[in-house]
């Protein structure tokens, strides 16, 4: 990824969605070429020069100081994962790890998945690559382990695949939290060939990719819901909370719920015992 160009990507983004007149700014007559705020704008927002600030969303330079990246980020209302974001862009980047996906899933953790027998359990890895699963996870999502290694990716299975794509009632928000995430990834992995290689991938299968990414939404991988149409036990809400592995942390353990006592629990119970007879008679 060329950091130069995503900063530039992401502050112009991030400037389209503002409007002067929310933020006590005089708007000027004429037409706007572009929407949301000029870069003149943004800089008096700011308290930085014209210079400065074009200097920043030109990727000139990658030595921006605390004070600048902070009065820009308040200027743009950017909320932790954005600033975040902006901090890792803009400024010298440590060196980081180009190898290959880590799929060294520590014994204890695939122990704890298997004896999660009722909840759908997975480690996904850096890239959204699905590392490690549960039986109940298999059942709900795909057969991951009829998939070659490299298919085992979330990102892949959402874009690519057509039986993905009909299992989440609303698509297009699972689209954008994967982009999302994928998003901050590659930032945090600017040098990994592999997650270049993925991005690649995506934006030549076509427009939904395409369209998604454009967006520049970032958004960590923490807790949340999905809505799913199942095509043996119907259609389950259910919630996920992801934990992010202290000494590992290209790798998050994430679980998915069902609320106590709803239809949605009893579909996660009928599809954890088909898993199981399925389990059973393949044995």
């Amino acid at each position: 990824m060329d950091r130069r160009t995503e900063l530039g990507d992401f502050l112009r983004s991030r400037r389209a969605r503002l409007r002067p007149e929310d933020l006590g700014l005089p708007r000027h007559g004429g037409l706007r070429r572009v929407p949301g705020l000029r870069r003149e704008e943004l800089a008096q927002l700011a308290g930085v020069s014209v210079d400065h600030y074009v200097r920043l969303e030109q990727g000139r330079t990658l030595h921006f100081s605390e004070a600048v990246l902070d009065a820009v980020a308040r200027a743009l209302r950017l909320d932790a994962v954005e600033r975040e974001h902006l901090y890792r862009l803009a400024r010298p980047a440590p060196a980081s790890d180009p190898s290959p996906y880590p799929d060294d899933v520590r014994p204890g953790l695939r122990r704890l998945l298997d004896s999660a027998a009722d909840v759908p359990a997975y480690v996904i890895g850096r890239g959204t690559q699905v590392l490690a699963w549960n039986a109940l996870a298999a059942a709900l999502l795909t057969d991951f382990g009829a998939l070659p290694p490299r298919e085992r990716n979330m990102a892949r299975l959402v874009f690519l695949d057509d039986a993905t794509r009909s299992l989440y009632a609303d698509w297009r928000a699972k689209a954008h939290d994967v982009a999302a995430y994928l998003r901050l990834d590659a930032a945090r992995h600017p040098d990994d060939p592999a997650l270049a290689a993925l991005l690649a991938e995506l934006d030549a299968s076509g427009p939904d990719f395409r369209e998604v990414w454009a967006e520049h939404r970032l958004r960590d991988k923490t807790h949340g819901g999905y809505r799913y149409h199942h095509p043996l036990v119907g259609p389950l809400d259910l919630a996920f909370e992801t934990f992010r592995l202290p000494d590992a942390p290209d790798q998050a353990l994430v679980i998915h719920t069902a609320e106590a006592d709803s239809p949605s629990a009893t579909a996660l119970r009928l599809l954890a015992t088909w898993s199981r007879e399925t389990s059973r008679a393949a044995h």
